[in-house]
């Protein structure tokens, strides 16, 4: 375990040690995470944010960027000690022009205030990660994240224009900005979307914005089995319509949730799909036609609502759970979706998934009714992990590598796109101070 002086950071600074324990973890908390630090600096501007980052690397000093705490994988841990940098002052929009289709905010704003903004007016934001009160922007660059309403419109890196960010060993640094197109040099944007916080600190970014859909018609439908409701799927992408939403709950997922589902569920339902058109009922008839005799519509603020509540309706089946987020090719899902139940099986825990079905994610969790399941809940991630890649797919979906995934992208890519990885790595951050250990090969 290392220490660090850090008795002069309340120069460069708002500082403060020792840490309160808020700071030391994220959402993976419920998987046993917590980790340690020096101190937290508390920046105010991008300028403090450089600051802090010159005074850390002068001194070898680790650095653990954090936004709002919501990541699943350990991202914003502070693992051996150093400053983990917070970056929930910053929170200024600095410009929004709405005829435009444009604003440009600091890294702390809500993801709920960018979508509020838009929304009153007449935009959208189609960004949700699930946590849009606690999110923070800069976080939801740091994971490129996802959610829903992604699988028609795209995950945050489509919607960021342009980047302000700290890199080692302090500069403030902007790529992109009010310009919708740019290709004048390497896309080092997107270099720095998903990243972690491993190459640079986000502090302030431009966003696209789109003009809102006139109106959202949900259409879902139940079936009896994982194959049939796979089946649905492949209908609903054959049918010529680009849904706004494609998801999907197993039937253990059903089984925690259902019974509160807007306008019911049939007894034998043992797979949802869930749709939306939000170009028309003409669409929604087409999906409803690909979805089959049982598909019905949902009322879209009460499905919405009984969406975001499914991941707290697993939690409370059996007190606990740990939940991973692997993604697949969608010629492989029906037999991901069943061998996650399996591979719970093998582990004596009771097991489920549901998500994004359109872009094969899936959110597969194991049950915990005691601390003492955990360790057979990491040994099933394991399995888990090595299913998704044998399938051809993917360690993480939407909520990042971070801690809790490290060493795994080395069995997913081959070794010269490992090379790559950590070359672009050593050369952004050759001092390997900024949010060490995550997003590791």
């Amino acid at each position: 375990m290392i220490s660090h002086d850090l008795s002069g950071l309340s120069a460069v600074c708002e500082a403060r040690a020792p840490v309160d324990a808020a700071y030391l973890a994220d959402a993976s908390a419920s998987m046993g995470l917590r980790g340690r630090a020096d101190a937290v600096a508390l920046p105010a501007d991008a300028a403090e944010v450089a600051a802090v980052m010159r005074w850390c690397y002068e001194r070898d000093v680790p650095v653990v960027p954090r936004g709002g705490g919501t990541g699943y994988a350990g991202g914003a841990v502070p693992i051996d000690g150093g400053v983990v940098l917070s970056l929930e002052r910053l929170t200024r929009v600095r410009s929004f022009d709405p005829l435009l289709w444009r604003i440009e905010v600091e890294a702390g704003v809500r993801t709920a205030t960018v979508a509020r903004l838009a929304r009153e007016n007449g935009l959208y934001f189609p960004v949700d990660p699930g946590a849009a009160e606690q999110s923070q922007i800069g976080g939801n660059i740091a994971t490129n994240a996802g959610g829903p309403h992604t699988f028609k419109y795209g995950v945050m890196g489509k919607w960021v224009m342009g980047l302000e960010a700290v890199v080692p060993p302090g500069e403030l640094v902007q790529v992109g900005g009010p310009v919708r197109k740019d290709v004048a040099g390497y896309d080092l944007a997107s270099l720095l979307v998903g990243s972690e916080g491993t190459l640079g600190i986000v502090t302030a970014a431009w966003l696209a914005l789109m003009p809102a859909p006139a109106l959202r018609i949900p259409v879902a439908a139940s079936y009896g089995s994982t194959a049939a409701g796979c089946a649905a799927i492949e209908s609903v992408l054959a049918s010529g319509v680009v849904p706004a939403v494609l998801e999907y709950l197993d039937a253990g997922a059903i089984a925690a949730s259902g019974a509160t589902f807007p306008g019911g569920l049939a007894d034998d339902a043992r797979f949802l799909v869930i749709t939306e058109s939000d170009t028309g009922a003409q669409d929604a008839d087409a999906l409803a036609e690909a979805l089959g005799r049982t598909a019905l519509r949902p009322d879209a603020t009460a499905l919405w609502r009984w969406r975001e509540g499914v991941s707290l309706a697993v939690t409370a089946r059996r007190g606990g759970k740990l939940s991973e987020d692997i993604a697949v090719p969608l010629d492989r899902m029906a037999q991901a979706i069943d061998e996650i139940v399996a591979i719970g099986a093998r582990h004596a825990l009771e097991a489920c998934s549901w998500g994004h079905a359109g872009d094969g994610n899936l959110h597969a969790t194991f049950l915990l009714a005691s601390p003492e399941d955990l360790p057979r809940a990491e040994a099933a991630v394991h399995e888990l992990f090595a299913l998704a890649i044998g399938l051809g797919g993917t360690i993480s979906g939407e909520h990042g590598v971070g801690w809790l995934k490290r060493g795994w992208l080395g069995r997913q890519w081959d070794a010269p796109a490992v090379r790559l990885h950590q070359a672009i790595k050593a050369a952004i951050d050759p001092k390997g101070l900024l949010n060490p250990g995550k997003k590791t090969a």
